[in-house]
């Protein structure tokens, strides 16, 4: 029988695995958003958007958006626990803080714009805000998931 602290720390994966799923729904329409509008990364304009590529982006998209969150939904490991789904949160969490930095260096520099649906502009400095906390809160429950469970 699995003991409470096994089951938090199991609840603590798939919080993981929802606020990882999440913030890849927002990266990908984010993405797919900005190069429907020319841009490309880092806020680099890319010229004219097509649908292949679009689609080709939209399609690589799919695969962290489901792989990640079921690798962290369910308990597993490698090479006899050498390789884990704790190790591997540690690895996302990394590649997540890695994110963050290069967001906020392009919330740092600001500059450029692209129509908003609803009209106007957003500004990529506002729009690497929104990325940046939505990177920020996936990669606290990645950590989370991560840390080592306390002693019962």
């Amino acid at each position: 029988m699995a003991s409470g602290s096994a089951i938090a720390h199991g609840q603590r994966f798939r919080a993981a695995a929802g606020a990882y799923f999440l913030y890849g729904v927002v990266y990908l329409a984010g993405g797919l958003y900005l190069i429907s509008h020319g841009v490309g990364a880092a806020g680099a304009r890319t010229g004219a958007s097509t649908v292949s590529s679009m689609l080709y982006w939209g399609g690589v998209g799919l695969i962290p958006l489901f792989v990640i969150p079921l690798l962290f939904w369910r308990r597993w490991s490698w090479f006899g626990g050498w390789i884990s789904r704790r190790t591997f949160a540690w690895l996302v969490a990394l590649l997540l803080a890695v994110r963050a930095y290069k967001v906020a260096e392009v919330a740092a520099r600001g500059g450029g714009a692209v129509p908003a649906p609803w009209g106007g502009e957003i500004t990529f400095r506002a729009g690497a805000v929104v990325f940046l906390v939505v990177t920020l809160i996936a990669l606290g429950f990645v950590v989370r998931a991560a840390w080592p469970r306390e002693a019962p």
